[in-house]
């Protein structure tokens, strides 16, 4: 199981989403630079862990997405 993410760690990642939505993908890689460069002065650990919960939160909103687009019926 993995560890509950902060509050701290939320409101930032959930600022970043909103102020920057087309700087992030589901690419944990890209999303570490990016909170790196948007972030100044923030350890590694928290960085990763910022970087690892937009990387979640994407990946489960593209999912879901999906999962709609596949149970809406089809008319014929």
């Amino acid at each position: 199981m993995g560890k509950v993410k902060t509050e701290q760690i939320k409101r930032v990642g959930k600022e970043l989403m909103e102020r920057f939505p087309e700087k992030f993908n589901t690419s944990f890689d890209d999303n570490k630079h990016m909170v790196n460069e948007l972030t100044k002065g923030t350890t590694t650990r928290i960085r990763n862990q910022i970087a690892g919960y937009i990387t979640r939160s994407l990946s489960l909103a593209q999912h879901e997405a999906s999962e709609i687009e596949e149970e809406e019926p089809v008319e014929e």
